[in-house]
């Protein structure tokens, strides 16, 4: 693959203005009637959601922790297929990396894609200095190739001559954006980050303010040269698996607040035979006919008090787990399903599935990688067998100091807790995020059990549900506890 040309957006650090100039690339080149797919390096979901608005392609992330080296060239490729140019958002700073020797980093992916790098440096408060720090990034892995610079924080038009007068006698790259401090470059952010896409006032508008304001600073023709300067990967793209017969139906809450979701795991579950449906949890107030729901990620407690509004759906939801249907929540689908959900002192009534109650807190309860160890039986993952996923959340569970994990968890951050996962007939619930590409075994477990629910008679109180007629084959999971203290 040498004909895509390619550009990995990245920064000396974390905060530098990589997702707003990301977006605003993206969006100005699709302007342009090119067709642009995006990627961010790393597990994230929030970046993802606005990248994916300003390409008009759903964005895909890239990451050598959850997804093995391996697949990550032949998913970029297939990811690829009808696009004209591929940019990718870099995570914190250029060589910055979750092991000592830099593997993973935004330049370990680079060269990986065979991807030049435009580097965003903030120039505030300096002119020639910024020379050496280009220099410096560009010599400490010289096999990265940093191509062009984006100038941040660029005050006055003496100031950026001065900056790109040294550039380039010192450099010899490119400068292909000088930018100045403007608000009219933010996105916004909650308490917790950078807002969703989804969950965002007037998000569209804010895509087109970014692209219009941020296209007069930077010179696209030069940016597309350099991307035109890609080097062939070697490995080539196996063909699109076929999808098998869809002999199921899945559920997918999909709005305001449940909107953390890799394309990836969509696609994993079609490809083994799930047809995909979406629901509202804040507007519907009934389950259609499905085999199957998953409950994604996302900020619930800011839409707790409507949440608790539509009890119509709550008990639907409550209905379709204890009827015995497979559910699989990540996170925010977790909270959900418990009792409460307590936040700034207010507290919500939420699913009331599990038998513990919520409470946000202003300190992160878990945050970053980690490695799972299945040592509960369970119907979703093999005894022994190991996970890789992520977290990020400010949550715990009140109470729940008896129950039952499924997993293990080897932590990269000392302190968090050290165990997850809760199985409870069909459902698995957990804070850990997967990804399907490098957990392969999970969309095959979930479609197998939303297969044999088919088999079941209609229940009429539950409208397009199903109680179970026979016991379901495999090991049956460990209660949880159900208890006070």
């Amino acid at each position: 693959m040498k004909g895509l040309p390619r550009i990995v957006i990245s920064a000396c650090q974390g905060h530098q203005g990589k997702t707003t100039i990301s977006l605003g690339l993206c969006a100005a080149l699709a302007e342009r009637g090119l067709s642009v797919q995006a990627f961010k390096k790393g597990p994230d979901y929030i970046d993802p959601s606005w990248l994916a608005a300003a390409a008009g392609r759903p964005c895909r992330n890239l990451d050598a922790f959850l997804i093995p080296p391996k697949t990550l060239v032949s998913s970029f490729q297939a990811s690829c297929r009808g696009a004209d140019i591929a940019v990718l958002e870099g995570v914190m700073g250029l060589y910055d990396s979750f092991d000592p020797d830099g593997f993973g980093s935004t330049a370990w992916m680079a060269r990986l894609l065979g991807a030049p790098v435009i580097l965003i440096v903030n120039a505030s408060r300096m002119t020639r200095s910024v020379a050496a720090m280009i220099n410096g990034y560009r010599q400490f892995e010289p096999e990265t190739r940093v191509s062009g610079v984006i100038l941040n924080h660029v005050r006055l038009p003496g100031h950026r001559r001065r900056l790109e007068s040294a550039v380039h006698r010192y450099c010899g790259i490119p400068v292909v954006g000088c930018l100045p401090s403007d608000d009219l470059f933010a996105i916004g952010e909650q308490h917790l980050g950078l807002r969703p896409f989804r969950s965002a006032d007037g998000a569209e508008s804010i895509v087109r303010r970014i692209r219009d304001r941020i296209k007069g600073y930077l010179d696209l023709e030069a940016i597309l040269a350099i991307a035109s300067q890609s080097r062939k990967i070697q490995r080539s793209a196996p063909a699109a698996p076929r999808a098998r017969p869809r002999g199921v139906t899945l559920g997918v809450l999909l709005d305001q607040v449940f909107n953390f979701y890799y394309p990836e795991n969509w696609e994993a579950l079609r490809q083994a035979g799930a047809r995909l449906v979406f629901i509202d949890s804040l507007k519907d107030r009934t389950l259609p006919p499905i085999d199957g729901l998953y409950i994604g990620g996302g900020f619930p407690e800011l839409f707790a008090s409507r949440l608790a509004a539509n009890r119509a759906m709550r008990d639907q939801v409550r209905g379709f787990v204890e009827a015995g249907f497979p559910v699989y929540a990540e996170c925010a689908g977790l909270l959900y399903l418990c009792r409460s959900l307590s936040w700034r002192g207010r507290r919500r009534a939420m699913a009331g599935v599990l038998p513990y109650d919520v409470e946000i807190d202003e300190k992160t309860q878990g945050h970053g990688y980690v490695e799972a160890e299945v040592r509960r039986e369970n119907r979703w993952f093999p005894l022994g067998s190991k996970v890789r996923g992520h977290q990020f959340h400010h949550s715990r569970l009140l109470r729940a100091e008896e129950a039952e994990y499924v997993f293990r968890l080897n932590r990269r951050r000392e302190g968090d807790p050290s165990e997850d996962g809760i199985a409870y007939k069909n459902l698995f619930a957990a804070f850990t995020h997967l990804h399907a590409s490098g957990v392969p075994e999970w969309a095959e477990a979930f479609v197998s059990l939303a297969r044999q629910s088919r088999r079941r008679r209609i229940s009429p109180d539950i409208p397009g549900t199903a109680v179970p007629a026979v016991s379901l084959s495999g090991p049956a999971p460990r209660p949880i506890r159900f208890f006070q203290k």
